[in-house]
């Protein structure tokens, strides 16, 4: 289940994020923004198994709430508006988006007690990793 991804997540290292940020047509200005930003991950869920995923940075906080394997409108954090879709998959919180005949996928799993999320559109993979806070 998910409760392994419970609890507060801080970005220790990023990389490859602006090729990313490119692929998926973040302008320049944002991307600069996205780059310069260590997010917090924040990972809940309540009694009804929805789950509350909360990225917070001094730049921006955005919030999704969902329940897996259910389609949800999601407004990114780069403000495109997508059909996301999260589920569990060997372990992996994958969160799959798709907008404007494009799809991107995140791929979250957790590896030596650290979360790695890995973003995905078509060749171009950006890898974050986050440490639990304590």
């Amino acid at each position: 289940m998910v409760e392994q991804f419970v609890g507060t997540w801080k970005m220790i290292a990023s990389e490859n994020f602006d090729d990313y940020m490119k692929a998926i047509g973040v302008g320049f200005a944002t991307r600069q923004v996205g780059n310069r930003t260590k997010p917090n991950l924040v990972v809940s869920v309540d009694d009804q198994g929805v789950v509350c995923m909360k990225s917070q940075s001094t730049f921006k906080t955005t919030e999704v709430k969902f329940k897996l394997n259910e389609e949800f409108d999601e407004t990114t954090a780069d403000d495109r508006k997508t059909k996301t879709v999260m589920t569990l998959e060997n372990g992996k919180l994958i969160q799959k988006q798709t907008w404007d005949g494009k799809e991107t996928c995140i791929e979250r799993e957790i590896t030596d007690g650290k979360l790695i999320a890995k973003c995905i559109i078509g060749d171009v993979v950006a890898v974050r990793t986050y440490v639990k806070d304590a």
